[in-house]
């Protein structure tokens, strides 16, 4: 059988959406799919500075071929500004030969956050991310309110995504928004392995 394989594929600065990852990454492996954990290089404002090709630690960069043969993805920005963060619009940029080959289309994708305060525009940075999703033609899978933590969380976590608040710990997840992390993976796994035992050739 086909192993099914999700990438989680993050930015994160000081950890928090990097913790939002690892619990997507729960979720995934909950469902008997593999989980490719992969994040983007820096980007500088000096044009002639380049990142190291490995990153010093944390997951290995993203390589458009790990991209163009996932199952599913799950896409993960700081707020920005209310938007994503520069490094993650930089690698998506640069993903116009997948657009082309319709490399991403009908496989299933999902969006995560962070940010720095309650109304930081999560949900605005969310949706950025989404947009280049859609014109990839990928199938958006949000957080439904089945999940009871969607209801109950005073934190982060929303229908559009997983998300955190950086309130006072930048690396520790709330009892909700993990469980909304986790479910997040576990619904996104669980739409994958549908759409690649229906059409087998998805990945490819």
């Amino acid at each position: 059988m086909q192993t099914c394989q999700i990438l989680v594929l993050y930015y994160s600065k000081h950890g928090l959406t990097k913790q939002i990852a690892e619990s997507i990454v729960k979720g995934i492996e909950s469902e008997g799919a593999e989980a490719l954990l992969r994040t983007v290089p820096d980007v500088s404002t000096h044009i002639f500075e380049s990142v190291a090709p490995v990153p010093s630690s944390g997951a290995p960069y993203i390589t458009l071929d790990e991209l163009a043969k996932c199952d599913g993805l799950a896409l993960g920005s700081p707020t920005h500004f209310g938007n994503m963060a520069g490094a993650m619009k930089h690698f998506l940029d640069s993903s116009s030969s997948l657009w082309l080959k319709g490399s991403l289309i009908d496989k299933p994708a999902c969006v995560f956050t962070s940010s720095s305060s309650l109304h930081g525009g999560q949900e605005t940075t969310l949706i950025s991310m989404m947009m280049p999703l859609i014109h990839h033609g990928m199938l958006l899978v949000g957080v439904p309110y089945s999940i009871a933590a969607v209801h109950k969380t005073t934190s982060g976590g929303t229908p559009y995504g997983a998300s955190a608040i950086a309130l006072t710990d930048k690396t520790k997840l709330s009892k909700e928004e993990q469980e909304i992390a986790i479910a997040q993976g576990k619904r996104l796994a669980k739409i994958a392995k549908q759409l690649t035992q229906a059409t087998p050739n998805l990945g490819n």
